[in-house]
């Protein structure tokens, strides 16, 4: 072929061959330009399935459009001979750049990220790659990677597994070298691959840029296949101990066996190295845009307008948190400061670069609302406004408040964020005045404050009956009263009838499908809460409380590896929140899954910790800091957070079962069993809960923890289920 033309295309030389086709550096004449020109052998050239299979690749590649994905110039058809035209990538493949010993941590983050990214962009399109490994990975003469050879692409979510390309796969060169080794378990037993087998060869791929060294190996083909199938991968932590703690147990988590038990896209674990970046290591990528909204100090007359002020800051973080591109303090940590703080203070604390704090006046139906953006820096003032407006106008100034922040901050916005950011609730201005009252109520999350926010919700609902939102408060008060408080089945009742109501009048509004999940999940049909959280996540990827309840649901259930994935995920999408990884770590110990455990709770106390610093009374940050510590190693550290805990807490049944929870680790039998008694006199109700947890496998066979059963009434764990 050296030295021949098809078409304008003269061939140069030869860069390569596989079973899916010879490559060669080609100088396209009529443009004037160095191409790689992908053509099949000429013995297969007349091959119907293998021309096809070079069609198909050709789809893939022309629907991605992504710096790190080599892009495709054309499909031509010159003289019998069909070939792909792409550009040509000048470098190394990541293979050659990997030491034996493993890359340092500044270069795999560099090369890491858009690597997963990469990989993210072909997921989002629907195409799956399947044959990942570092050999289709090339690193330019500037340092820029590239993704190559779709060749064994799968296009399109419903598309079925085609067994021939993992018997080609299986063939390649030759031999199993090269494809086998970075195989998803699925894929070598011919199952369907999606995704989350891309994820797993990421996760190979991932651990030899680090280790040197795959962590899956054999001496022959069928002990290597056994390895993939059977075998666990090796700690990260014992290979390269100084690496930061987070980072294996992302990588241990892209290596699960089960497909499900792994991240859900590549997206997943790109977010997740650069959080690992960000807290543990050099930055590998730009700094995201992040900002925090203190609640708007109250100038109205009487004083009496806090939960207006802080309901309005609070439905402007809630619009900033669906922008993918920006990272937004949650409310429980933004709002232990108040107006007129100290910005540089608010942002070193909250680790964010923007401050958005402003005021409210409310007198009759006048509004005034002013508003800066602050930069932490330097204290220069990005973009202040003053709204004076009829109080009607409140909801156009919030959507004003959030698309400005998010233009001043240059954060590119999707259609469907676009959209977001503009959601509507009601326009009844004295029905979102008693819900914005009835949230401020509901997150004190106390019997008194619920069943005042219920009342709140309520009025909302007299006021507008078609305000979704609202009905959504009343079906999570419910709920809340019939977990924590009040084991009367007449709470559920009115769960369940609030949950229906809202999705009847907003079947879009995904709040409405995450309370119906919580509803389901405490009416024991996990079926049904399955399919209600999937819907909330699908119409807002970012709502935490999909995430975080979804997982309880299925930790209930004794479904530890998805209980871990969403927990995972919770905390991706609230940077701040301590909660859900605490709970990741029990799910990954009763997986056995110690080293993505030790990563988890590495990470929630870091959070913890933070949380503390803000807020030292923090009860549940306390007791799960105490845990957390535990877990890692810090026996010492760990007592006196569970001290201050039970001191701030005996009279509280969560904060008592979860002290239990600590001490049972801790081997400390007499004081795990002395918070469960305590705890049964408070009126905790949550025993389904307590049956699924395995931090209280130690006490399970003391007299005095079987004699707790039987308080919930006859028949144990059968009565509850009937309730």
């Amino acid at each position: 072929m050296i030295g021949s033309t098809l078409g304008h295309y003269r061939i140069v030389d030869r860069l390569g061959a596989g079973g899916m086709g010879e490559v060669f550096l080609a100088e396209d004449r009529r443009l004037g330009r160095q191409v790689a020109v992908k053509l099949l052998p000429e013995e297969l050239a007349a091959d119907p399935e293998r021309r096809a299979r070079l069609d198909w690749e050709a789809r893939a590649l022309a629907g991605l459009n992504h710096p790190n994905i080599v892009t495709l110039h054309a499909l031509e058809d010159v003289d019998g001979r069909h070939f792909l035209v792409m550009e040509h990538v000048e470098g190394q493949t990541l293979g050659s750049l990997v030491p034996a010993e493993g890359l340092p941590l500044e270069r795999f983050l560099e090369l890491a990220v858009p690597l997963a990214d990469a990989l993210a962009a072909a997921h989002e399109q629907g195409v799956v790659h399947r044959d990942l490994k570092p050999a289709n990975v090339m690193v330019t003469v500037a340092g820029r990677l590239k993704v190559l050879d779709f060749g064994l692409a799968k296009q399109g979510a419903a598309a079925e597994q085609d067994p021939e390309a993992v018997t080609a796969a299986l063939t390649q060169e030759g031999s199993l070298i090269g494809t086998v080794p970075y195989m998803a378990p699925e894929q070598v037993e011919g199952r369907p691959a999606d995704a989350r087998s891309d994820v797993f060869s990421l996760g190979i791929v991932l651990h030899e840029m680090l280790a040197g060294q795959r962590p899956f190996r054999g001496d022959n083909p069928a002990a290597l296949i056994s390895a993939l199938l059977r075998d666990p991968p090796p700690p990260l932590s014992e290979l390269r101990p100084e690496l930061p703690g987070g980072l294996g147990a992302v990588i241990a988590r892209c290596l699960q066996k089960r497909p499900q038990d792994r991240y859900g896209s590549a997206l997943e674990v790109r977010n997740e190295l650069v959080a690992v970046a960000r807290g543990g290591g050099p930055d590998a990528d730009e700094a995201m845009a992040s900002i925090a909204v203190l609640p708007f100090a109250d100038m109205s007359p009487q004083k009496d307008q806090d939960y207006f002020c802080e309901g309005m800051a609070e439905e402007i973080i809630n619009a900033l948190t669906r922008i993918e591109g920006l990272r937004v303090a949650a409310r429980t940590s933004s709002f232990q400061f108040r107006a007129a703080a100290d910005v540089p203070e608010v942002g070193k604390r909250l680790r964010v670069e923007t401050v958005l704090e402003g005021s409210v006046r409310k007198a009759g139906d006048r509004l005034r609302v002013t508003v800066q953006l602050i930069k932490v820096a330097d204290g220069y003032h990005l973009w202040s406004e003053r709204y004076d407006r009829q109080l009607e106008d409140v909801f156009a100034i919030q959507d004003e408040i959030a698309g400005t922040v998010v233009n001043a901050l240059r954060v590119i916005l999707s259609p469907r964020e676009r959209q977001a950011l503009r959601r509507q609730g009601t326009r009844e201005v004295e029905a979102y005045e008693h819900y914005l009252r009835g949230r401020k109520l509901f997150h004190r999350q106390t019997r008194d404050g619920l069943e005042a926010a219920l009342r709140s919700f309520a009025s909302a609902i007299e006021l507008d009956p078609g305000y979704a939102l609202a009905y959504t408060g009343v079906a999570d008060c419910h709920a809340y009263l019939f977990t924590d408080h009040e084991r009367d089945p007449r709470h559920l009742e009115e769960a369940m009838a609030a949950a229906k109501k809202a999705l009847e009048l907003a079947p879009e509004l995904a709040e409405a499908h995450a309370s119906l999940g919580l509803v389901l999940t405490h009416a024991e049909d996990h079926q049904g809460a399955d399919c209600a959280f999937a819907a909330a996540t699908r119409l807002d990827p970012k709502l935490y409380e999909a995430y975080y309840f979804h997982g309880r649901s299925c930790f209930l259930q004794g479904r530890y590896g998805e209980a871990a994935r969403l927990f995972e995920k919770a905390a991706g999408v609230q940077p701040d929140d301590y909660q859900a990884l605490a709970l990741a770590d029990g799910a990954y110990r009763s997986l056995g899954e110690l080293e993505a455990a030790r990563g988890a709770a590495a990470r929630s106390l870091q959070r913890i910790e933070r949380r503390l610093e803000i807020d030292p009374a923090d009860l549940r940050a306390l007791y799960l800091g105490a845990s957390m510590r535990l877990q890692t190693g810090d026996r010492e550290g760990a007592f006196p957070l569970a001290a201050r805990a039970r001191r701030l807490g005996w009279n509280e049944p969560l904060v008592l079962y979860n002290l239990a929870c600590f001490y049972s680790l801790a081997g400390d039998v007499e004081p795990a069993l002395e918070c469960l008694e305590r705890m049964v006199t408070t009126g905790w109700t949550f025993w389904s809960w307590l049956e699924k947890d395995t931090d209280l496998d130690p006490l399970r066979d003391h007299p005095r923890f079987r004699r707790l059963l039987p308080s919930r009434g006859r028949g144990g764990a059968a009565a509850e289920a009937d309730r």
